[in-house]
Formats: C-alpha cells, structure tokens, sequence
C-alpha cells in the first residue's frame, strides 16, 4: 500500500473515532447524565468515563495530527494555508490544536486538581446542560470542517484567485 494512501486511512480512522466519541458524548452521554438523579454522581460517572475516553481521544488526535502533517509534506501541500479557498484546512489545523490542548494540558491538569479535592458537591442538572452546549458548540466545528474538507479535497472550492 502506497504510504500516502496509509496515511490517508489513518487520518480518516482517527477522525472518525475522535469527532465520533464526541458526537456520543454530546448526543448520548450528556443527557443521560443530565437525567440521573444524583447531580453529585453523575458527576463523578462523566469524570471517570471522561478520563477513559481521553485516554482514546490522545491516541486518534495524535494519529489524525501525525497523518495530517505527513500527507501536507508529501504533497507539498503548504501553500494552500495561503489561499482562503482551503479554509477547511485552517480549520483542521485550528480544531486539531484546540482540542489537542484540551487533552493534552487542561485535561490532565484538571484532573490532578480533581485528584486533589472530591467531586463538588454543587453540581447541578444546569452543569451538564453547559458542557453539553460546550460539547455541541465543538462537534458543529468540526463537522462543518469535515463536511469542508470532504468537499474541498474533491475539487469542490470557492472561487477565487
């Protein structure tokens, strides 16, 4: 197989099981949560699921971020962060960082603060309804840019020099 083409096949497995894990987050889990009884509990639940899936979320945004540099430098592909046209590419690169850095730094340094102080004792329904909203907010963004790139990398582009 060309390594070009494993690439590819990496950097598309990656995002799907990434923006994938967060469509569940957002769409199943959150709700669910939002539901339960024991604000208090289901805290405690999202915070070790959360831990489990970042663990996954690192391993598919390293592969996506690895797969996406390589394919950029093989096709030597850089000059297209100059044209406006590939505005999907700007987005992969800024949605990759964003979330790269919330697992990679305020994850772990939320959860070392966690680690430090229990699960706080007022947390309410109107808690999830905002990291859904955060959650929602996120996974629009990116699938707006998958949707983009799926498009762009097959010749649909917006006019212009």
């Amino acid at each position: 197989m060309d390594d070009l083409v494993l690439a590819r096949v990496l950097h598309v497995l990656g995002i799907v099981l990434w923006i994938g894990g967060v469509a569940m987050v957002t769409f199943v889990l959150l709700p669910t949560l939002a539901r339960m009884q024991s604000p208090t509990d289901a805290m405690a639940f999202f915070s070790r699921f959360r831990q489990r899936f970042a663990a996954q979320a690192r391993f598919s945004t390293l592969i996506v971020g690895l797969s996406g540099f390589y394919m950029v430098y093989v096709l030597d592909a850089w000059q297209r962060f100059m044209q406006w046209q590939y505005w999907w590419m700007h987005m992969m690169v800024a949605i990759w960082l964003l979330f790269s850095v919330m697992l990679f730094v305020m994850e772990p340094r939320g959860r070392r603060r966690q680690g430090a102080a229990p699960v706080q004792q007022d947390v309410t329904p109107e808690t999830f309804a905002r990291i859904q909203r955060k959650h929602l907010f996120l996974l629009i963004l990116s699938l707006i840019t998958i949707a983009g790139a799926v498009a762009g990398s097959h010749g649909w582009l917006i006019a212009g020099s």
